[in-house]
C-alpha cells in the first residue's frame, strides 16, 4: 500500500510539473467544444424530423397511412417497437412517435365510427412540436379529401412526452467529455509508458519489489484525479457559455468517468507493451483512437452510420461511455438504465488491465 501511494504522489507531482501537457490536454476538448459550439450549436432548430410509425392494426387503411406519412416532406422514419420508440422518444433521439391503433381500418370502413391517430412528441420543444403536429395533420387531412369527399374520417389524438429541450451542445459535452478520457489515458498513457521504458525509469523500478499490478494501478488512480478534475472544467465552461445542465447523479457521471478512465488506461498500458519504441507508441494508441472519434457517437448519433458499422460501434468501448454519459447528463439516467453500457465497460476494463498487467514490460527487449 505504501508504494502504491508514494505512486500516486509521484504520478501527480509529475503532472504539476509538467504544466504544458495538462492545459494543453484540456485545452484541446474546450477549444474542439467552443468552436463547434459557434458554428453549429446555434439555436436554430432542425427541421427534418425523425419519426417512428407503429402499425398496430396492419390493415389496408393503416398501411396506406404509413405509407403516405413516410413520404411527407421533411420526416425521416426509423424503425423501431413501441417500446423502443417511445424510449427514444424521451432521449431526444425520436423528435415523434405515430400510434396507429387496432380497429382503425374497421373505423375507416364504417360510416359512423371515426379512426384516430396517436402522435407522442415532446412538448418542451414547442417549435419541432408545432411542425410535427402540422406535417401529420396536412398527411392525415390529404387522406380525408380523398377517401370521403373532404368530410374528415380521421383524428389525431396527441400525446405529450416531457422531455429536457435539449440543444445541439447538450448532446455534444457529453462526447467530448468521451474523447478527453480516451485520448488522455489511451494515447498519453501508451507514450509517457513507452519513453520510461527507453530511458530506463522502469528498469530502476524493477529493481524494487514493486509489481506491475500496484504500478499500473498507481498510474490509474493519479490519471483519475487529473481526469475528474479536467471534466469539472469542461462541464462548468459548457455550463456558463453555453446552458449545458447534468440533469442525472453527479455521483452516476463522476463513476462512468472512473470507468472509462480505467478501460482506456488499461488498453494504453495494453499499447505501450506492443511498441518497442515511443516514436511508434503513439502511432498505435493513434491508429486505435482516431476511428474510435467517429464511430462512437462524439460527434453525432451513432445510429446515422452505416448498418455494417453499428456491429463495430456496439463492440468498442468509446460508444458506450458516450451513450452512458449522455444518459446521465441529458437524461438523468441511472445505473439500472444503463446497464448495457456499465457491464460492456467492466468486461473491456477487467480484461484490458488483466492483458496489461500479464503482458507489462519493465525493459526493452
Amino acid at each position: 500500500m505504501k508504494a502504491y501511494l508514494q505512486l500516486v504522489k509521484a504520478q501527480l507531482l509529475l503532472f504539476a510539473r509538467n504544466k504544458n501537457s495538462f492545459i494543453w490536454s484540456l485545452l484541446l476538448p474546450v477549444f474542439m467544444m467552443i468552436a463547434l459550439g459557434t458554428l453549429l450549436g446555434g439555436d436554430n432548430e432542425q427541421f427534418a424530423l425523425e419519426v417512428s410509425i407503429i402499425d398496430r392494426d396492419n390493415s389496408v387503411s393503416s398501411k396506406e397511412l404509413v405509407q403516405a406519412l413516410k413520404k411527407a416532406p421533411g420526416v425521416t422514419t426509423v424503425d423501431q417497437s413501441e417500446k423502443n420508440a417511445l424510449a427514444s422518444l424521451k432521449k431526444n433521439e425520436l423528435q415523434m412517435v405515430i400510434v396507429v391503433p387496432r380497429g382503425f381500418g374497421t373505423a375507416m370502413a364504417s360510416k359512423t365510427e371515426k379512426a384516430v391517430v396517436t402522435v407522442y412528441q415532446d412538448q418542451g420543444n414547442l417549435s419541432t412540436s408545432k411542425i410535427g403536429t402540422a406535417i401529420v395533420a396536412g398527411t392525415i387531412d390529404e387522406i380525408n379529401k380523398k377517401i370521403v369527399n373532404f368530410q374528415p374520417r380521421i383524428d389525431i389524438k396527441e400525446k405529450g412526452i416531457s422531455t429536457h429541450q435539449l440543444k445541439y451542445m447538450d448532446f455534444l459535452v457529453p462526447g467530448i467529455l468521451a474523447l478527453l478520457i480516451m485520448s488522455n489515458n489511451l494515447n498519453g498513457v501508451a507514450a509517457q509508458i513507452a519513453s520510461w521504458r527507453e530511458r530506463s525509469i522502469l528498469r530502476r523500478m524493477q529493481g524494487t519489489p514493486l509489481s506491475s499490478g500496484t504500478f499500473i494501478a498507481g498510474q490509474m488512480t493519479a490519471r483519475i484525479l487529473i481526469n475528474v478534475v479536467q471534466a469539472f472544467v469542461v462541464i462548468l465552461i459548457a455550463h456558463f457559455i453555453f446552458g449545458v445542465n447534468v440533469y442525472g447523479s453527479w455521483g452516476t457521471l463522476l463513476f462512468f468517468v472512473l470507468l472509462g478512465t480505467l478501460t482506456f488506461m488499461s488498453i494504453g498500458f495494453i499499447v505501450a507493451s506492443l511498441a518497442k519504441t515511443p516514436e511508434s507508441a503513439s502511432p498505435i494508441a493513434g491508429l486505435i483512437s482516431f476511428p474510435m472519434m467517429f464511430i462512437g457517437g462524439i460527434f453525432f448519433p451513432v445510429r446515422q452510420l452505416p448498418d455494417f458499422l453499428q456491429i463495430v460501434v456496439q463492440a468498442i468501448p468509446i460508444g458506450h461511455l458516450t451513450t452512458a454519459l449522455r444518459g446521465v447528463m441529458n437524461n438523468g439516467a441511472t445505473f439500472a438504465t444503463l446497464q448495457v453500457p456499465l457491464w460492456i465497460l467492466l468486461t473491456w476494463f477487467i480484461v484490458s488491465f488483466t492483458v496489461a498487467a500479464l503482458t507489462f514490460r519493465w525493459d526493452v527487449k
